[in-house]
């Protein structure tokens, strides 16, 4: 199910180059912001609890009004020099847009039979002017309410409002901030239903306190700043910050430009030309990332060993074919004789043109021997976690090759440690070595195995004629070889080559004053 589905996304999924994909997530990426203050309510939410924090202050300098013209209230106390420990006592805001429930509309006051309190009566008309002044600046509405709930200060609007959950706590001491229905409000954008505050009024219910007991009930209310006032509001801030998010934006997407999609297209386009058979590897750009700058290195490093392989490969062929051809004329050659002349040919050059046959029939067995063992050594890998203790096919290499006229004398360093080399490849590559010195006409060879720092050093050196300056450079290279006559495929010291490389160990040609010398470089295990 799961595969279908993504089989089906996939054939409508658009191509999308990498610099559009990354420009994309820059720009959602400067637009979280502004999603979060949307869906999250971040803005919005700031707006309302900066309403609510302008009607607390503006609750408690009335209700501190109120207070100190109440009838026999003593009178306030001067401010000391040095106020104890909790003598400022800040509030802080409380509604949250998305957490809070939205009560319904206030309802109009319940009418009673209860007269209100002539004190709370007295002090209304007091603070009339003092609220109308107020209201003018603030367009918050003030209603007084006595210590029972009850409407004092707006003759049209007499009742009881103590059943109001604000007005309770407020009577119990608290104040209490509340989110209501507007009636009154009509819609005047087309995407204000995103706004949640846009249908909402606070209402903050403030006591007033006399000594330690509530005496009357402030209750204000007023409309808070929408997202989309709010906006309009901020609308030259929110320019501003639009205008550097997209210059931001334009730089980052220039950077990531010359950083990775130029770069990437530059490089994709000389992989195409050096595919065809043609091109160069571009410079690495100076203001590629570091990844593309590895890239550049990674894919310099594949196309010259794909330029060596290659012409391996030319030079290669090109050697088998000559390295083959001889032979099959020699075969072809004394057949075609054969077929003609055999009737009036003598026993002995019938014999001799067969031996001929058989002799470079054996020499293409032993080319196609030789041809699967270097190709076995090419394509061999290094296997992990292999070691052997080197002495064990050191010694069969040697005690394989003695002979009546070819002595080998091996010398062991003590306490010899593991090398990360298999024990067939020691074995083989020792063994090429002492065949090499004895077909060359050594007497005599000698083995000399130590350890050093990071690796072990095996030094394989004889008595024969050495190698000539002239043969030193092209000594490793296949179908090299200066003994062709007496059957030397010229194979066996790049087979040795071949599998040392497989794993991390190399075999190069030493000094010697007499003979040839050869150190092999085996790793550590």
């Amino acid at each position: 199910m799961i595969e279908r589905l993504k089989d089906l996304i996939a054939g409508v999924w658009p191509r999308l180059r990498l610099r559009t994909i990354l420009f994309g997530v820059l720009l959602f990426a400067a637009a979280m912001p502004a999603i979060g203050a949307i869906s999250l309510r971040v803005y919005e939410n700031t707006l309302v609890r900066q309403t609510e924090a302008e009607l607390v202050a503006q609750g408690a300098a009335l209700a501190a009004v109120a207070a100190i013209t109440w009838p026999g209230a003593p009178a306030p106390l001067p401010r000391p020099a040095d106020p104890p420990e909790g003598y400022f006592r800040p509030e802080f805001t409380t509604i949250d847009l998305s957490r809070d429930t939205v009560l319904p509309e206030r309802p109009a006051p319940r009418a009673t039979g209860q007269a209100p309190d002539p004190e709370a009566l007295v002090v209304a008309r007091a603070m009339a002017p003092i609220i109308e002044r107020t209201v003018r600046t603030t367009a918050a509405a003030v209603v007084m309410l006595d210590r029972n709930g009850f409407v004092v200060s707006d003759s049209d609007a007499n009742g009881d409002l103590s059943a109001l959950p604000e007005v309770r706590a407020a009577l119990a001491g608290q104040p209490r901030t509340v989110l209501r229905r507007s009636g009154d409000f009509q819609a005047r954008y087309r995407f204000e239903w995103l706004s949640k505050a846009s249908g909402i009024r606070l209402h903050h219910a403030r006591p007033v306190v006399v000594g330690d007991k509530v005496v009357a009930v402030l209750l204000l209310s007023r409309s808070p700043r929408a997202l989309f006032r709010g906006l309009y509001e901020d609308r030259g801030k929110f320019a501003l910050a639009a205008a550097v998010i997209l210059g931001l934006l334009v730089v980052l997407s220039g950077l990531v430009s010359r950083g990775v999609t130029r770069p990437i297209e530059k490089l994709s386009r000389a992989s195409r030309e050096v595919a065809a058979g043609g091109g160069e590897v571009p410079r690495t750009p100076r203001t590629a990332a570091v990844e593309v700058r590895a890239l550049y290195e990674d894919f310099r490093a594949m196309a010259e060993r794909i330029e060596r392989r290659s012409g391996y490969l030319r030079d290669f062929a090109a050697a088998v074919s000559h390295e083959f051809k001889t032979p099959l004329a020699g075969i072809n050659g004394a057949v075609e004789l054969l077929q003609d002349h055999f009737e009036t040919m003598s026993a002995a050059d019938r014999r001799r043109f067969l031996d001929n046959i058989h002799g470079d029939s054996e020499r293409l067995s032993q080319l196609v021997t030789r041809l699967l063992d270097l190709a076995r050594a090419d394509m061999a890998t290094p296997a992990s976690g292999v070691t052997c203790d080197i002495a064990e096919p050191i010694r069969r290499a040697v005690d394989g090759e003695l002979r009546d006229d070819f002595r080998v004398t091996l010398t062991l360093a003590p306490e010899l440690p593991r090398a990360a080399t298999p024990a067939e490849t020691v074995e083989k590559v020792l063994v090429i070595l002492l065949q090499n010195s004895r077909q060359a006409g050594a007497r005599q060879a000698t083995v000399n195995v130590s350890a050093g720092a990071e690796e072990i050093e095996v030094l394989v050196a004889d008595d024969g004629p050495g190698v000539p300056v002239a043969d030193r450079q092209r000594l490793f290279d296949p179908f090299f070889t200066s003994r062709r006559a007496e059957g030397g495929t010229g194979l066996g010291l790049s087979i040795a080559r071949s599998l040392l490389a497989a794993s991390q160990a190399r075999i190069e040609l030493a000094v010697s004053a007499r003979g040839a010398a050869f150190r092999v470089h085996l790793p550590k295990a």
